[in-house]
């Protein structure tokens, strides 16, 4: 039996393997904390330890991050997954499965700003689909507030708006 950082480290290694694409901190912390196996502050040290050791690697957006696991952390998890009980592995299974389909759209869509050289905002919209980009588009607003506002709407106006663009070019 591993030692229990160790076994909260094979968690989120065999999590990210079995999912196949990224997990937000959010999500993950979700599944972590539900299930009642380590406190928050013992998870994002965790996280942090496998990020060093290049397990995982982070992906920062404005308005979160999301996790992949390299391909190191597939060794790693091919080698000790069967430190995991088969209770845990069962627990994480349900929850892919449950809420999968979810956490996979939340990871297809993003949008994030950042301030750019001539001091305006710029807008970083993706609609992602099976590792591929669909769209991927930078949009220029003059203000931070204008940029999250965009950001937002592209979140919940994605599909219209790509169904749009996509009529007007072809």
């Amino acid at each position: 039996m591993p030692d229990t950082y160790t076994l909260y480290k094979l968690i989120i290694l065999y999590t990210l393997n079995e999912a196949g694409f990224p997990i937000t901190n959010a999500q993950m912390t979700e599944f972590v904390l539900n299930k009642g196996y380590t406190t928050y502050f013992v998870l994002q040290e965790v996280i942090g330890e496998l990020i060093d050791a290049e397990l995982i690697l982070p992906m920062k957006h404005s308005d979160r991050t999301e996790y992949t696991i390299t391909e190191e952390g597939r060794v790693t998890i091919q080698y000790f997954g069967d430190r995991i009980s088969e209770a845990i592995r069962s627990d994480i299974r349900a929850f892919l499965r449950d809420k999968g389909c979810v956490m996979k759209n939340e990871a297809a869509v993003t949008a994030d700003y950042y301030k750019t050289t001539a001091r305006e905002y710029a807008v970083r919209c993706r609609v992602r689909e099976k590792g591929s980009d669909l769209i991927d588009m930078t949009i220029t607003v003059p203000t931070e507030v204008q940029a999250e506002a965009t950001a937002i709407k592209w979140k919940t106006k994605h599909q219209e708006l790509y169904a749009h663009i996509m009529k007007e070019l072809l």
